[in-house]
């Protein structure tokens, strides 16, 4: 493993990530490459990196696990902003480095992203076809859940919300940072917020079991306007060509992912491969960490890779590599 800092010209700033290698990797191959999109609130040494970055580095791909501008160790300021636009853009910004490297395949090149991340995956295959095959692990629309859950169902009175915040921040007030769950299992259980996702996702980021300094789980909601106007699966009927896998739990919780999943299924009929794949008596923060529907879901996208990118852990030679 290695981690890197990767420059744009379009950006202020630098993208920090990691590059998880195959088993007895050789720098003079060209691999089949994995860029690897962590959720909403999390970072690179999550589930996306942690978990199916190596899974997937194990099994033989190049793959590169990322924080989010201004989150984990990315640069950008204010931190903890959410803007799907960037979000997006990241992802190309990320390829963009993937394609300068030697052993990276250029034509083989696949995204995969995980709650937030799989649905900024998705969009992003809708206009970056140097993606060639898109996998969502339980993806959320973030644009849909916040102009529903949370905005209270209140989308108006949100960005009203918003811009007089914003107006105040102009003014010289403090930036409003909000704390997107309970801080603890036991608070969660003494406020009676119990809901599966919410109760869920507390379990895997407030304790040792996903715990990351990087992944704060906070946003600055003044800067979060554009996500309310967003939605991931916009043009998916027209523009979302390359094969796609969809993997959800069946367990369903508040923040909709088995909903968007069957959603972006139904939508992407000009896929050349389009697969949904249901996990019964798994929900969506099973899927980020825990063994046997991990497992279940890697059965199912190797043999998908296999079929786009190949499994070749060394696909060619390269010539006057030292």
């Amino acid at each position: 493993m290695q981690k890197v800092s990767i420059k744009n010209p379009d950006m202020a700033w630098s993208i920090s990530a990691l590059i998880l290698f195959p088993p007895e990797f050789d720098k003079t191959r060209q691999y089949p490459t994995l860029v690897s999109v962590h959720p909403f609130g999390s970072c690179k040494e999550q589930t996306s990196g942690e978990v199916y970055g190596k899974a997937l580095a194990r099994n033989g791909y190049v793959v590169i696990a990322y924080d989010a501008s201004y989150q984990g160790e990315s640069g950008g300021s204010p931190r903890w902003i959410e803007n799907p636009s960037q979000r997006v853009a990241d992802i190309s910004h990320v390829i963009d480095y993937a394609v300068t490297l030697p052993y990276v395949d250029a034509d083989k090149i696949a995204a995969l992203g995980v709650c937030g991340g799989g649905g900024y995956a998705l969009n992003a295959a809708l206009t970056e076809k140097r993606i060639k095959a898109v996998i969502g692990i339980t993806p959320v629309n973030l644009g849909r859940l916040f102009r529903e859950g949370f905005s209270n169902f209140s989308p108006l009175a949100t960005l009203g919300a918003m811009g007089t915040q914003r107006t105040t921040e102009a003014r010289g007030g403090k930036l409003q940072v909000n704390e997107l769950l309970p801080l603890s299992v036991e608070m969660a259980e003494e406020n009676g917020m119990t809901e599966r996702d919410v109760f869920e996702a507390t379990d895997y980021y407030k304790t040792p079991r996903g715990q990351q300094p990087g992944g704060a789980t906070r946003m600055v909601f003044s800067h979060a306007q554009q996500t309310l106007s967003w939605d991931a699966f916009n043009f998916a009927e027209l523009l979302l060509t390359q094969p796609m896998m969809v993997v959800v739990g069946q367990k369903v919780g508040a923040f909709g992912a088995y909903r968007d999943g069957l959603e972006i299924f139904g939508r992407a009929t000009a896929s050349a491969d389009r697969q949904l794949v249901e996990l019964e008596d798994w929900s969506h923060y099973d899927l980020y960490d825990r063994q046997k529907p991990v497992g279940l879901a890697m059965d199912r996208i190797l043999p998908f890779l296999k079929a786009h990118l190949g499994t070749e852990s060394a696909q060619r030679k390269l010539e006057n590599v030292s």
